[in-house]
């Protein structure tokens, strides 16, 4: 028994060295990289998979770009980026538990955040837990913000900055227009999304003659049956791109057209437009980036530079969500060369990379990012100015405002006048 126990005691002190000596192999080897490793955490199943591959494809032009070029130069030498990837699987438990194996098992020296207010709401607190910075491409609701994590940044301004700026240019541009009834879905950037379009109405005089949410998932039709009944100037809607799809269909089926109708976000996307076809015509939503906006960069040009290099590599036009993600990686080249640091980053470089990534401002073929430091849109990206479009025979125009748009909103639809 004696010689037993003596034979486990050495296999077991054999297999702890092994462990120690690979550990050791592993720490020397991050020691060694000569890369920035990025994690990726986003949707690649689940509900939010349409969008999650949006920021995919917004992340991945920007790794190629960069390493095409050679890397991120700083302090005279350049160090490519490798990214690696975390499914939230469209869900805020699965986020969490995402970002985090990917934190503690691949020591990532930074974060590319997820698709959706939901899923950046489950990482937000991980990411906080272990001090490491993640900027998000996507999401925009303000419960994000109000929350002040200090390691949480997004390139996208705030539901309540974006979708609230909407029906005040159709009052401005339409006098005539006096009702408007909101309806949405019940998901953070959903609701959010439709009480900034209720507010918005609200001060821009306009008579809210109802406002609902339902849960994601749930039957929208007699929400927009409430709205036919009471027959708003304006019908205005937030939800997902998903949801969107299922709102003209409830509208078809019960066939109803009203005079107005808003999308905020979602109406020049391929999905969208091929599942609703003519009848995306005429809706107004609103967008942050327009390739025909005078913004540019080194690295992607002008935003029909951007608009090319997707095509070419994804046969994708690319909307305001993939934009912003490819953006991301132009804030991060600018704190990196801005701190100094370089690959791997210590626990004190990914703090100084936080502190950093609050000083940057910077221009992009997206437009100008710069996150505010303090109060309710705490790390949000307030520098861009939204700006008011409608699909219009088949294109998304700039209509408002008015220093922005190149022609006015198509008011009533004229759908809406058909027999």
């Amino acid at each position: 028994m004696q010689k037993a126990t003596r034979t486990w005691q050495l296999a077991g002190a054999a297999l702890a060295a092994a462990a120690l000596l690979t550990a050791s192999i592993a720490v020397q080897a991050q020691d060694e990289r000569d890369y920035y490793k990025v994690g990726v955490i986003t949707s690649l199943s689940g509900d939010f998979l349409f969008g999650g591959n949006v920021t995919k494809r917004g992340y991945e032009l920007w790794e190629e770009q960069v390493n095409d070029r050679g890397g991120i130069e700083v302090n005279g030498e350049q160090y490519k980026v490798e990214l690696v990837y975390a499914d939230a699987q469209s869900d805020p438990k699965s986020s969490a538990e995402a970002v985090q194996r990917m934190i503690t098992h691949e020591d990532v020296d930074f974060i590319l955040g997820p698709y959706s207010s939901a899923t950046t709401l489950g990482a937000a607190p991980i990411v906080e837990r272990y001090k490491i910075p993640m900027i998000t491409g996507s999401a925009e609701s303000p419960s994000i913000w109000q929350r002040q994590f200090a390691y949480t940044f997004g390139a996208v301004p705030a539901a309540d900055l974006l979708a609230g700026s909407i029906l005040s240019v159709m009052a401005d541009q339409h006098p005539e227009i006096e009702t408007v009834a909101v309806i949405g879905m019940n998901d953070p950037f959903s609701k959010s999304t439709a009480e900034a379009l209720r507010n918005g109405a609200e001060e821009a005089g306009l008579e809210v003659l109802f406002y609902d949410i339902v849960p994601q998932k749930s039957d929208i039709t007699p929400l927009v049956s409430k709205a036919q009944s009471m027959d708003p100037d304006v019908l205005a809607f937030g939800g997902e791109p998903v949801n969107d799809i299922d709102l003209v269909k409830a509208m078809q089926q019960l066939d109803y057209q009203p005079k107005g109708l808003v999308i905020h976000y979602g109406i020049n996307t391929p999905d969208f437009l091929e599942a609703v076809g003519e009848a995306a015509n005429h809706v107004v939503g609103a967008t942050v980036w327009d390739p025909t906006l005078p913004y540019e960069d080194d690295l992607f040009g002008t935003g029909e530079d951007y608009v090319k290099l997707s095509e070419q590599r994804y046969d994708v036009t690319p909307d305001y969500t993939q934009a912003a993600s490819s953006a991301t990686g132009r804030v991060y080249e600018a704190a990196l060369q801005k701190a100094g640091l370089t690959p791997p980053l210590s626990d004190e470089d990914k703090t100084e990379l936080r502190d950093t990534l609050e000083t940057v401002e910077i221009e992009t073929f997206y437009g100008p990012i710069g996150f505010d430091t303090e109060g309710e849109w705490y790390h949000d990206n307030t520098a861009l100015q939204p700006v008011v479009t409608q699909m219009i025979d088949g294109e998304q125009v700039l209509v408002g405002p008015e220093d922005l748009g190149t022609q006015e909103i198509v008011y009533p639809r004229p759908e809406s006048q058909k027999d």
